[in-house]
């Protein structure tokens, strides 16, 4: 199978059909993932070794037109020298190499359509990788919701369920109680500490005030003094 045919099957192909048919979505959204993937990769390569033919051609054609330009600087060189015979065959030369420079043109015309499908292709199949990676996540996602809502339905059936729901109520108020108590120590607590600070505060401002009024008796003793 070629490349192009390869690319085309995958980039034309339903997505949706598939996961449809398939019994397991999930693995089979992950073979195609794998098979686009390994393409891609595939279909890089070989566009890289076009680009590298492509540049060797675009080399022998610069080369080329160098050569028939030099044949054509010999011609008019002979005819001045009056050699028509060597002037006949540097043209000759220089009509085969320009016969082999259109041949070479050709060649990179038909690389660069090469080139353009490839990367028209690539685009194509990296935009299909995207959406079957993302449908592979909502699979994933979906599959492990359903298998808890399945888990989750089988225990609700349980009666063990109900005995476990009123021990967790009977637990909780008990908790409430102990929170209740912890709240109303913390109450007492914070009151107890708030005095002790007012007192702290109250001591503070009597010694600020002692030495502020010591600080005015020095003050008018020394202003006493004065003569």
């Amino acid at each position: 199978m070629s490349i192009f045919t390869r690319l085309s099957d995958i980039v034309n192909s339903n997505i949706s059909a598939l996961l449809d048919k398939a019994e397991n979505p999930e693995k089979m959204i992950r073979m195609v993932i794998q098979e686009m993937e390994e393409t891609l990769v595939e279909v890089r390569s070989t566009t890289a070794k076009v680009i590298a033919d492509k540049k060797t051609l675009k080399r022998r054609v610069d080369t080329l037109h160098k050569q028939s330009h030099d044949w054509e600087q010999k011609a008019e060189l002979a005819l001045s020298k009056g050699r028509e015979d060597l002037a006949k065959a540097a043209l000759v030369e220089r009509s085969a190499i320009n016969s082999s420079v259109a041949i070479t043109e050709t060649d990179l015309a038909k690389l660069d359509e090469t080139l353009d499908k490839l990367s028209s292709e690539i685009e194509l199949l990296q935009a299909k990788l995207n959406d079957a990676r993302a449908r592979q996540k909502t699979i994933l996602l979906r599959t492990r919701a359903t298998e808890s809502r399945l888990n989750v339905h089988d225990k609700l059936k349980s009666h063990t369920i109900d005995s476990a729901l009123n021990k967790f109520e009977h637990f909780e108020r008990k908790i409430d109680q102990m929170e209740g108590q912890l709240e109303t120590g913390h109450v007492e607590q914070r009151g107890l500490q708030s005095e002790f600070e007012e007192l702290e505060r109250q001591e503070q401002i009597d010694a600020e005030l002692a030495a502020l009024k010591a600080k005015m008796a020095k003050s008018a003793a020394n202003a006493a003094e004065q003569p």
